[in-house]
């Protein structure tokens, strides 16, 4: 991916960090000179390996399990929040004419290794700790144990483990840090102030952090 400098993440930090408030990645693999994307809402454990592992699941009728070995290279894409930039929101285009389009946006690449656990143990805990983060903001959390067990377990059976060693983290926060102050500032309100927050917000921040 092309990261100009200005453009590079803070830190490893915060790229961890947008995958874990943007786990829906894009897992691409290249199994017999062919590149596939998958959809999958991951986990991130920083704490697991040298980098971090990223756990998931998907249907066993998806071939994607079969098609890879373990210890493949493969690349998970996180999009973060982004947005269209247009060049009225610089008070410089209204002096000097020389802004154009843009989109701004987050992202994080995780390239990692392939692993397989293709058994009840771990897919039930996968399933378990996703099922625990993203219902905790529902008035009235579902459980595992919600559902009928025979159900379950059925379901269960219908999926399979997958797990990335995290080789390398890499990513690119395109927020107009090659504008002026003031033009940075006030695509950061103007952002907030149609509803983009956490981009508008994460561009503001970027000010402070390469003040």
């Amino acid at each position: 991916m092309y990261v100009p400098a200005h453009f590079a993440p803070p830190d490893v930090e915060s790229l961890r960090q947008l995958i874990v408030d943007h786990p829906l990645g894009a897992l691409i693999t290249n199994t017999g000179g062919e590149l596939d994307a998958n959809h999958i809402p991951f986990e991130l454990d920083r704490n697991a390996g040298e980098h971090g592992i990223l756990r998931a699941h998907v249907a066993r009728s998806n071939s994607v399990w079969t098609e890879v070995k373990d210890g493949d290279e493969v690349l998970v894409i996180f999009r973060g929040d982004e947005a269209y930039v247009t060049p009225s929101w610089y008070p410089s285009k209204h002096e000097f004419h020389k802004q154009v389009p843009s989109w701004n946006y987050r992202v994080a690449h995780v390239h990692g290794r392939i692993t397989v656990r293709d058994d009840e143990k771990y897919v039930r805990g996968v399933v378990a700790r996703l099922t625990r983060t993203h219902e905790a903001s529902q008035p009235k959390p579902w459980k595992m144990t919600d559902a009928e067990p025979e159900y379950l377990e059925m379901m269960l059976r219908n999926i399979v483990g997958i797990e990335i060693e995290v080789i390398r983290l890499g990513g690119k926060f395109k927020l107009s840090q090659n504008r002026e102050l003031r033009d940075r500032v006030s695509l950061g309100e103007a952002l907030k102030a149609q509803g983009d927050v956490e981009l508008g917000q994460a561009t503001l921040d970027s000010i402070q952090q390469t003040a």
